[in-house]
């Protein structure tokens, strides 16, 4: 039987690490991961982090084009087997 396990995040960063390790570490099959901002709104999460906190896009010479949309949490969900929940429960 197939359990929906969910995770939030801060950052966009740190949904992408645990999706990442999810993957490469526990074998998950990144097509049964889903990773959608909290509300209705487009989201990178709700601190800056990663490349949203250099100066400058991150490259040399080109300029910051925005900033990050902060409208909330970032939410990483999977459909696992009840044998999967503890490895997904504590990555997420």
């Amino acid at each position: 039987m197939q359990h929906a396990i969910r995770g939030e995040f801060d950052t966009r960063r740190g949904a992408e690490l645990a999706v990442e390790r999810l993957v490469q570490e526990h074998g998950i099959d990144r097509a049964a991961i889903l990773v959608t901002a909290r509300g209705e709104a487009n989201s990178s999460g709700s601190k800056i982090s990663g490349a949203d906190a250099e100066t400058g896009s991150g490259h040399p010479g080109v300029e910051t084009q925005s900033t990050p949309e902060l409208n909330g949490a970032i939410d990483v969900s999977i459909n696992g087997s009840a044998s999967e929940q503890p490895v997904v429960e504590s990555v997420l």
